[in-house]
Formats: structure tokens, sequence, C-alpha cells
């Protein structure tokens, strides 16, 4: 035994020479030269080449890919929590109202058009690059795998999880011949190796884990494509269609239309949607939800170009398909049915206008433009109160969104309405600063307050008002609950891709759950002649045969013991094997 102070040829003292050369190191092993004090370490340069290489493989992992994949859910974040020019030009039309001071700086940073952003794309088009460069690689190496052949089998199998062993009488290459027979049964791949008095067969199953795995990634390359070819190809168009008016799919008729880089107008199938009636169920029964809306039905009907009128109904997420087009109920309100004269009694407005709510309980703002037919051009601002009450302040409010109590109040500006200049502007919105207020505020002069079929008179003898009852012939007197008309606001959007959309996701989810459930595992079984003692006559099937078994697994497969203690007792009962002491 070598002591502590032995030298480096573990024979003496002394360090190990050329005349006494190091047992423990190969007769080749050359000595690295020590350093020179404060010598620093001189690494390789990658170069440009190097570097790209680099990059390339960083973007191109697995840990990558994921990694966009979650950035990318982040990112999709903003475009819920603020209106999108894509598909709520009003809302953000209102944001910028609202929050005058920060709408400009969520601007700069892109968070009105999210989904079109530059920072947006950046993530998807990494994302995109990196899936594929993660699957055409491990698709090459995985069909190469389903061509090779299982591996031999280890020379050790008690190294191996569930190694477990039995003895049997026959020849090595019988039990080996009935192993294989279960385990192609039992959906392996065998492959037989033989040498002399030891035969064993090697089997591998569980290559689909690995098919799934590049199925999921290339559902969702094909996921991205179709996304981006269908938001090229498709368009969102939103219009507000009150009870008993109806649209035609053409561009013109939209309220706002947002197509995507690729869309041709040409291609809108001008098919008429008309708004029949908007059915609105509110919770009666629950005090503590008294009032929250349990269910809206629009009844539609659809008519072609050359065709027969269809009915059809659209509900909040159950959208209603027609020619191409998906249409989306996205809200809905009153819409006060308000008429106009001049001093003689002629009727210079009159109009169902819709008015936006603002609040659970519908109180509702809206806004009427009279341009003509007055000496002034004259603008309203008004609140709808489907149950109208009194608060203690003495304001209104409404405490149930249906109609039990409906009041309409009206403020009245006289002067420029700001349309004759050629600029757009909303039909929600007034521009007051060159008009005078002639009633409420401060002018001294109530508000107009009207109920369904009232009328009142306009300051300054402009004229008068009528808030109309739109009650259907044969209402019963007193009877508010159809006195005004409802408006829906659809979104029809056309998407021609959504089909294999579907199928992308379908195969997305099919290739996740196969990849998860589906272990990848190997198992050896291994026949050994126990050489002992044979029959009388020397026949060779008499003697005593030495069975092993074991597995492998490609990751986490706690099942896989078990596997092989039951391709063990399956196999051991078929030979009439007893377990090893």
């Amino acid at each position: 035994m070598t002591s502590p102070s032995d030298g480096a040829d573990g024979r003496t003292g002394a360090p190990a020479t050329a005349d006494a050369p190091d047992v423990a190191r190969p007769s080749d092993h050359v000595d690295q030269p020590a350093p020179r004090p404060g010598a620093s370490v001189t690494q390789p340069r990658l170069g440009p080449a190097g570097w790209l290489r680099f990059a390339w493989r960083q973007i191109t992992s697995m840990r990558t890919a994921l990694l966009l994949l979650l950035l990318l859910a982040i990112a999709a974040v903003p475009g819920s929590l603020v209106p999108q020019r894509s598909s709520d030009p009003n809302g953000v039309t209102q944001y910028f109202a609202d929050n005058p001071d920060l709408a400009p700086v969520l601007d700069s940073f892109q968070m009105f058009d999210v989904y079109s952003s530059v920072w947006f794309s950046a993530i998807y088009l990494l994302l995109f690059t990196s899936l594929i460069g993660c699957v055409i690689p491990r698709t090459k190496h995985h069909l190469d795998a389903l061509r090779a052949r299982p591996p031999k089998t280890p020379a050790r199998l008690s190294r191996l999880v569930g190694f477990t062993e039995r003895q049997a009488t026959g020849t090595p290459a019988d039990a080996v011949d009935a192993a294989e027979r279960m385990l192609r049964q039992s959906g392996y791949r065998v492959e037989r190796y033989d040498a002399g008095a030891v035969a064993s067969v090697s089997a591998e199953r569980g290559y689909l884990r690995e098919t799934g795995n590049l199925v999921f990634h290339s559902a969702l390359v094909g996921i991205l494509v179709t996304v981006a070819v269908g938001g090229g190809y498709g368009f969102a168009g939103q219009r507000v269609l009150v009870e008993g008016q109806s649209f035609v799919n053409t561009l013109a008729s939209y309220d706002s239309f947002n197509p995507g880089r690729f869309f041709d107008d040409t291609t809108l199938d001008p098919y008429r949607l008309a708004l029949d009636d908007l059915e609105a169920v509110y919770e009666t029964e629950n005090v503590d939800a008294l009032g929250q809306p349990v269910d809206f039905t629009a009844s539609v009907t659809v008519q072609a170009r050359e065709g027969e009128p269809e009915p059809g109904v659209v509900k909040v997420n159950a959208p209603l398909r027609a020619h191409g087009t998906d249409i989306y109920l996205l809200g809905n309100g009153y819409a006060p049915t308000i008429t106009v004269r001049d001093p003689s009694g002629a009727v210079v407005f009159t109009d169902a206008v819709p008015f936006l709510p603002q609040d659970a309980n519908l109180t509702s703002l809206g806004v009427i433009k009279v341009p003509d037919g007055l000496d002034e051009q004259l603008g309203m601002i008004g609140f709808f109160y489907p149950t109208q009450d009194v608060l203690t302040t003495g304001a209104f409010t409404s405490t149930y969104p249906d109609l039990f109590f409906p009041v309409l109040t009206l403020n009245v500006y006289a002067g420029d309405l700001g349309i004759d200049d050629g600029v757009p502007t909303s039909v929600y919105a007034l521009d007051t600063d060159d008009m005078t207020q002639l009633t409420g505020g401060d002018t001294g002069v109530d508000s107009i307050d009207l109920a369904p079929g009232e009328t009142a008179e306009l300051p300054n003898g402009l004229g008068s008002v009528e808030f109309v009852d739109a009650s259907p012939a044969g209402t019963a007197e007193g009877d508010t609950s159809q006195s005004v008309l409802r408006f829906a606001s659809f979104d029809i959007h056309h998407d021609p891709t959504q089909g294999w959309v579907l199928v992308f996701a379908l195969l997305a989810l099919a290739g996740l759950m196969t990849s998860l459930f589906i272990p990848r595992r190997r198992v050896w079984v291994k026949a050994t002649d126990a050489g002992e003692p044979r029959g009388a006559d020397g026949d060779a099937t008499a003697g005593t045969v030495r069975l092993e078994y074991a597995g492998l697994a490609r990751g986490d497969d706690p099942g896989l013991a078990d596997a092989v203690a039951e391709l063990a007792d399956r196999h051991a009962r078929a030979l009439g094997a007893t377990a090893r002491a």
C-alpha cells in the first residue's frame, strides 16, 4: 500500500522520472506545461460564422421555442385590456376622450394595435423561425431512429430498471423465441441477438411519443401560417342595427370596416341581414343577482341576392354562419325613436337613435343631431332610463335594465354642429364648442323629460320634440315593455382559413396528448445456458436456462418496472419457469 509520502510512481518516495515512469498513466500521456505566472487563458475565437451558428442553435432550441410561446401569450394580454382599432374603433375613440393623458402614451407603444404591432410581430416571427428550426432536424433524427435496429442487449442487465431473473427448462433459443412472440404482440419492435450459449431479444416501443411531439410542433407552425394567411385575406366589420332595420353586406354599409392586407372588396357576397327582434332575459328571482343578464337572442333574417329569406338566431358566443361570414352579437341597448317638428308641425327629423349603455342597469347616453329644417342647427344630448328612479341628490338613475318606467331626458343645444366642414364626426358625440346650451346646466331652464308617447316644446320657439311610443298595435294601455326599440351591435367576420386553424388545433391537441401519455421504453430478455447437467442421453432440451429481464426508459416512466415484471411473469408462465431465489 502506498503511503502519503510515497512518490508519484507509487513505489518510491521520489517523484516519477524518465527512468521510473508513473505506472498509473498511459505510456503516451503528455503533461501540459505549467502556465506562466500572470498568463491568461487563451480561448478560441468564434468568428462571424461561429457566432451565427451559435445564435441559430439558441433560436432553434426547444427551450427558446417554449419561452417565445409564453411571451406570445403574455404579449396578447394588452389586447384584452384596452380596445383595439381592428375590432372596436369607437371604443378607442372613447378611450382617448376618457384618458387624454394616458391614451397617447399607450398609442406610442402600439397598445391599440397589439396584434399588428412591431413587437408582437417580432415575437410571432421568431417563434415561427424557432419552431421550424426545431422540427426539421428532429424529424430527420426521428426518421433515422425509426429505420435503425433496436440496440444490442447490454452485457449487465442487472444495472437496469426492473431487473428480475427466472429459471426454465429448455434451450436459450426456445425461450427467446417465446419472448419475441410476446413482445411483438405487445407492439414492440424486436431484434434477435444470439451468441453461442446466450440468446437475447432487444425490443423497443414508444416512438409514437416523439411522433406526437413533432406533430404538435408542426401543428403550431400550421396554426401560425394559417392565422397569418387568414388575417391577410379576411376582414372584420361592425354594424349597429335597430329592430326592423337591415343592411347589405357591401363596403359602404358598414359602420367600421377593417380589411386584411390582401383583401379585395369585390369578393364580398352582398347578402342582406335584417334584425327582426332582440330579446333580453334578466334575472328576476335571485335577489342577490337581480337584473343581471341571463340571455340575449337576436332573431334575424338573412337573404341572398337571388334567394329566399332564411331566419336565423345570433346569441352571445353563438355566432351565425352566413355566406362565408360569421355574425357575432357584440352588444345591445335601447334606441328611443325621436321625432322633431318645426314650428309649423312639419317633421324635420325622425329616427330610432341608439343610446350607449353606461352601467349595468342600462342608463344610456345618446346624441340627436338635426342639421336642417329649423332656423338653427339643433343638437341634443339625452339620457335614457329604462326604469327611472330619483336619488336623494335629485339626480335620475335606472334601477333595472328592463322597460318598467322608461324616461328620456334631453339637453338642447343650438348653433353649429360642425358637420358642414367636411371633417368626419362621431354620431355618438356632440361638439358643443360653437353651440349655445338652451336647457339644463346653468341655463335656468329645466331639461326636457319625456315618457313614451309624450311631446315637449323646444326652447325659443324652435318647434317640438316627441318621444315616440314604438309599442305595436293592440298593446294594452300602460304596457311599456315594448315601447322602446332595441339595437344590436354585430361583428361580421370573414376568415378563409378558420377550417384549417381548427384542423391544426386538433392535430396539436392530439400530438400533445400522445407525447404526454405514451412512454418510450426498451426491454431486453436474455436467456443463458445455466450449464447444469443434461439428461442421460445428453439431449440439450433437458437443460436449465437462466432468464434475465430488464428495461430502460427515455425520460420519466414510473410504470416501467411493473411492465418488466409483467413480461417476466407471462414469459415464465409460458415456459413453466420458476422464480430464482
